[in-house]
């Protein structure tokens, strides 16, 4: 007797999105704010250590780097123990990761300790955020992707801006120990909630011929759900995609796989010179303290406000229009930069407020674009690489503006330069919507899930 198929992905889109799918964004987005808390919360802290050690200019660059060799190797390292473990196992593992190691540096006493930790914390942290995406994507209807992946890495956004204030107030109560004491005792309580409330990946599941486990997932998000008898439930992609790496480079995906890497690299090159350096920067320019938090979060806060109102956009329109005009105007408004810094402070908050709208949103962005781009299989392992090269454009730019720095260049020429990656993410992506967004074929069958 023939057995009857229900692809799940077919049910999940067919359905009313339900409270436990958005529970599962709620959560992942919480986690994802303590992977963004973690990241910025150094940049903070190094400025008072620089002060307590006296470190020369040239070692600041190297701390602020060292957290991205730890995130290039998590991103790089997690699409193949996803495919073994499972994706909520290895968030579950990740989240520990990097709590455990952010716990562990208040005790250091050093630069190489700082650094050595710093390493290991980010490998954690880079692991994290294809888990999460990976999750919600996958749980998510086609109609609402977008828009869920941007809410969840709007957690990771929400942890960049606490991050200033929660300094702000802890370091001069409890040193500069006491920011990294919450990041990282936060994550280990987080970290032992994932395996009860989360569920497996259904790829991961359906692989393994885990079809108890398969139809109790599906009844998590779908409670009234029953499988009839002589039926089974698929996800559609095990038989028609390359669920490993290699996938990405298949016909129909592999240009626009290797356009992604170079979108993601100086994005995230031009968003951590951003958020990494401003506040040193600030302060070379006698800019007030105080001021010095919110001109930071102000890189974030628009980059929410960009969320928000862009990514339902792209649910309903070509993503590619949307996000390379937005890279042209970020180009314009990161040169603006250079011009606003000898302005009056309310101009140059205004000018770092359009320039996160831009650049952090479409940071943020640019994983819900990852979500639409690669089918189910390819999602995780399609974020961690592109996630991965991203890791390497941070750690080159944020140790070149160390460099720059060191050689006592203008704060106005180091935002000209910055200005140089923006523009060219706007070419990349309208390349990959010349290349795709005209030939609904292609489009179906490398976007549609």
């Amino acid at each position: 007797m023939d057995v009857r198929q229900l692809n799940i992905y077919d049910l999940i889109d067919s359905r009313r999105v339900g409270k436990a799918q958005y529970f599962i964004v709620a959560f992942c987005a919480l986690v994802m704010l303590f992977d963004g808390f973690d990241i910025q919360v150094m940049s903070f802290v190094v400025p008072v250590l620089a002060k307590e050690w006296h470190l020369p200019k040239a070692v600041i660059g190297s701390i602020f780097s060292a957290v991205f060799f730890g995130l290039l190797i998590g991103n790089f390292g997690i699409p193949f123990l996803i495919q073994r473990f499972g994706t909520k196992k290895m968030a579950f593992v990740a989240t520990g990761f990097f709590g455990f190691f952010t716990l562990l540096t208040v005790f250091v006493t050093n630069v190489p300790q700082l650094i050595g930790l710093r390493v290991l914390a980010g490998i954690g942290l880079g692991a994290l955020t294809p888990c999460a995406v990976g999750l919600v994507s996958e749980f998510s209807p086609k109609r609402t992707r977008a828009t869920f992946v941007t809410l969840v890495y709007l957690g990771y956004a929400l942890g960049f801006i606490t991050a200033g204030f929660w300094c702000d107030a802890l370091i001069p109560r409890f040193g500069w120990q006491g920011p990294l004491w919450l990041g990282g005792l936060a994550a280990l309580g987080l970290s032992i909630l994932i395996l009860p409330l989360l569920p497996e990946s259904a790829a991961f599941l359906s692989k393994r011929n885990r079809q108890t486990d398969l139809v109790r997932a599906t009844q998590r998000l779908f409670p009234s759900f029953v499988l009839q008898e002589g039926a089974e439930l698929i996800t559609r992609e095990e038989k028609a995609v390359d669920a490993s790496v290699k996938g990405l480079f298949s016909r129909s995906l592999c240009l626009g796989t290797f356009l992604l890497w170079v979108v993601f690299a100086c994005t995230l090159a031009a968003f951590y010179f951003l958020s990494n350096w401003l506040p040193t920067v600030l302060a070379t320019v006698s800019f007030p303290t105080g001021l010095v938090v919110w001109a930071t979060a102000m890189v974030v806060i628009g980059g929410v406000f960009s969320s928000l109102v862009l990514a339902p956009l792209m649910d309903r329109t070509s993503p590619y229009k949307i996000l390379s005009t937005l890279y042209v105007l970020g180009a314009i408004s990161m040169y603006a930069i250079s011009i606003a810094i000898n302005s009056s402070h309310l101009v140059l908050l205004t000018t770092i407020f359009l320039c996160g709208f831009c650049i952090s949103g479409g940071a943020t962005l640019n994983i819900a674009l990852c979500s639409l781009y690669y089918p189910p299989a390819l999602r995780a392992p399609g974020v961690a690489w592109a996630y991965g090269f991203g890791r390497l454009g941070a750690a080159g730019g944020t140790y070149l503006a160390g460099v720059l720095y060191a050689h006592d260049w203008t704060p106005d020429a180091m935002f000209r330069v910055a200005s140089i990656p923006v523009l060219v993410v706007a070419v990349c992506i309208a390349a990959m919507g010349a290349c795709y967004s005209l030939n609904k074929k292609v489009t179906q069958s490398t976007i549609s899930a």
